[in-house]
């Protein structure tokens, strides 16, 4: 029964949806879909030496980077929607594909003469930064629609014409060649600090999560939840929940977390009585939240400690107990509305055993396991990724040799010769681990059942190349905002009004930050999103008296919620092509779900210990995290209007009075909200008692 379930539900679930994440892929045949995955594996490899060699300076490593994305972007994505049904690839998008690959080039062949002519660029430097810019607005065009373009195509306004805007928020002015250069030939613009971090550590752990995914890591996630929490109230939401959880922390990417957990969860809950709103926009919210949890948690994790210059592992201990605290958000919501809706779980036969399952793939953990240590133990996230997708591929390809072993002292003597040859990287570097790999692939072509293992190899490869393509764009793209900003010094000018509303009001000054977040993310992807507001917001926030990191996190928040908020919301859609429902509704149902959510950034902010910064004592940390988890339950028993029973409009005002009272942290605030929470808790439950 075990089986039957999970494979009754995931293995029609992809038919079951269209969707694809921002725009739809053309579907080739025949000599494009080879090139198409020439040029995907090529890319992949490529990152790999880049990851492994450093064979080159860190800008011609950004310009290749952009190159391979323009090449893919223009192969894959057509320039009209209904391009979609198109088998080949036309000659217009051929020459835009080259001319886009090309650009990156330019970098390698004269890095040096770019150096000497800084700040004086000739004819054909001007020339080639124009051509990259309007092929990087397109490609992010087909990618992700209008939104992002039009928001660039103004800042660039503004760096041309802004001299003749009202003198609050003019420029002394800056000619064409000062703006085309600070776009693309130096550091500060396309090939800025996001797209860094796009071309090494981004680029990395997506290929580790695709491998891990092609592995069979969903399956696992989907059978360890279904075995803990499926016969629950509400189990198949509770499943939701975790399930999504555990592949965000492989995965940063929202919409892809919707499209595969999605396939199994939404149709499950749905059988098990849930409304198709209510099943799409549990995995919504759910999904967005694995951009937050550790350890990969989605690009802007990394983008955020090379803009803050601190550790990884920073970031990730700052996101860990609010990520926690999102998921059981999420877990608390679902568990109300099963209660008001009478909902059960999973009859127990139809549940897996757990342990079983961790018991038969307990190798998928072990690479997941050592990414962690490493991130933790003072490795870069690059070293880290690198070991731990080169652990990855050993272990799927040792599988699928130890199968063919018989004798078990052999399959042991088997592991333990693998084990030494991965752990000679401790000595002699990455060299030895390749070969070790490269060893495993020769000698899967004479086994049986090691033709399949290189196919999932060579899918994993290219399905990572073209997952990395939505967030490197949008890292390209949005330096075309950073660019201007920097040149211009226009971030002073929302961020002196900031602190002006701040000299009345932190609350209010967070609260239009918020508003800002929430504005832009209804249109935009969570990584320009998180840029934007912070490059403007952080600086005003720091001079407010709020430790970087945190206002940092602040608007990282509150840009992944923003993805769930209509009209424009990604994971919304995502969870309406397999859920069969309006996307808005889903959207406005998911912004509900996670509305007891926000209250975390903003006691965060009000007690950073929150999230564990300024050296708190584990009784702060304890105190804090209770008091943030009694706000959520507060705030979501208000928000779904249930408990024990359904809530009256009375117990519903005071709930919401009682969080409040928890989050604002001003003189006796936490008192009164204790007490109006014990009196709510008391008086509910004894109605609730009552016949």
């Amino acid at each position: 029964m075990t089986d039957s379930i999970i494979d009754r539900i995931a293995n029609v679930a992809p038919e079951a949806s269209d969707f694809e994440e921002y725009a739809h892929q053309r579907q080739l045949a025949g000599w494009a879909a080879r090139i198409a995955m020439f040029a995907a594996l090529s890319f992949s490899a490529y990152q790999i030496a880049v990851a492994a060699f450093q064979p080159y300076s860190s800008l011609i490593i950004r310009a290749l980077h952009v190159s391979f994305l323009l090449l893919l972007i223009f192969i894959l994505y057509p320039a009209r929607s209904k391009g979609r049904y198109e088998r080949n690839v036309p000659w217009y998008d051929v020459l835009l594909a080259v001319g886009g690959f090309s650009v990156g080039f330019y970098h390698l062949l004269f890095e040096a003469d770019l150096i000497e002519r800084s700040g004086d660029p000739n004819t054909a430097d001007l020339v080639v930064a124009t051509l990259a810019t309007v092929l990087v607005l397109e490609a992010a065009r087909r990618v992700m629609g209008w939104a992002l373009p039009l928001l660039c195509g103004a800042f660039l306004a503004y760096g041309f014409f802004g001299q003749y805007l009202p003198l609050e928020i003019a420029h002394r002015g800056f000619g064409f060649d000062q703006v085309v250069s600070q776009l693309y030939l130096g550091s500060d613009g396309i090939l800025g600090i996001p797209t860094l971090v796009s071309a090494t550590y981004i680029f990395l752990f997506i290929l580790f999560g695709a491998f891990l995914e092609h592995a069979g890591m969903i399956r696992l996630f989907n059978a360890v939840a279904l075995g803990l929490v499926g016969q629950s109230q509400g189990g198949p939401a509770k499943v939701a929940v975790i399930s999504s959880g555990l592949m965000g922390t492989i995965s940063g990417s929202g919409v892809a977390n919707v499209m595969t957990v999605g396939q199994f969860t939404i149709p499950l809950m749905k059988r098990f009585g849930y409304t198709s709103v209510f099943a799409g926009a549990v995995e919504a919210t759910a999904s967005m939240g694995g951009q937050i949890m550790p350890p990969v948690m989605g690009a802007v994790a990394f983008i955020m400690a090379e803009m803050l210059n601190v550790p990884y592992a920073e970031i990730v201990k700052a996101a860990i107990i609010p990520a926690m605290l999102y998921y059981l958000t999420a877990f608390w919501m679902v568990h109300l509305e099963a209660g008001r809706l009478k909902l059960f779980g999973v009859p127990k036969d139809q549940c897996p055993n757990p342990w079983l399952a961790l018991k038969e793939s307990w190798h998928l953990a072990v690479p997941l396991a050592a990414l962690v240590y490493m991130l933790f133990h003072g490795f870069t996230p690059m070293f880290s990724g690198m070991m731990g997708l080169a652990l990855t591929a050993i272990l799927i390809l040792g599988v699928a040799l130890s199968a063919r072993i018989s004798i078990t002292a052999l399959r042991y003597v088997f592991w333990f010769a693998l084990g030494l040859g991965a752990a000679s990287f401790a000595k002699w570097g990455i060299v030895p681990v390749l070969g070790v790999i490269g060893g495993l692939i020769l000698a899967n072509f004479f086994v049986k059942g090691g033709q399949e293992t290189l196919h999932t190899m060579k899918m994993a490869l290219a399905d990572g190349a073209k997952q990395a393509l939505v967030v490197g764009i949008a890292c390209a793209i949005v330096g075309i905002i950073i660019g201007v900003l920097s040149l211009t010094g226009a971030a002073s000018n929302f961020a002196g009004f900031i602190l002006e509303v701040g000299e009345k009001s932190l609350f209010l000054s967070l609260l239009l930050t918020m508003v800002v977040c929430l504005v832009l993310g209804t249109g935009l992807p969570t990584i320009p999103t998180y840029i934007v507001t912070s490059s403007i917001a952080g600086p005003a926030l720091l001079q407010l008296g709020v430790p970087l990191i945190i206002s940092h996190m602040f608007v990282f928040y509150f840009g992944i919620i923003a993805d769930l908020t209509p009209p424009i919301a990604l994971a919304a859609y995502a969870a309406a092509s397999i859920a069969k429902a309006s996307p808005m509704k889903i959207g406005y149902k998911a912004t509900q779900i996670s509305i007891a959510g926000f209250v975390v950034p903003f006691m965060a902010v009000y007690d950073p210990a929150l999230m564990l910064q300024g050296d708190p004592t584990v009784m702060a940390v304890v105190y804090i995290v209770f008091k943030a988890t009694l706000a959520i339950f507060l705030w979501g028993s208000a928000a779904i209007g249930y408990l024990w029973s359904p809530l009256n409009m009375i117990e519903r005002v005071v709930t919401t009075a009682a969080a409040f009272l928890l989050v604002v942290a001003l003189p006796v605030t936490d008192e009164l909200g204790f007490a109006a929470a014990a009196v709510f808790v008391a008086w509910h439950w004894l109605r609730s008692r009552k016949p």
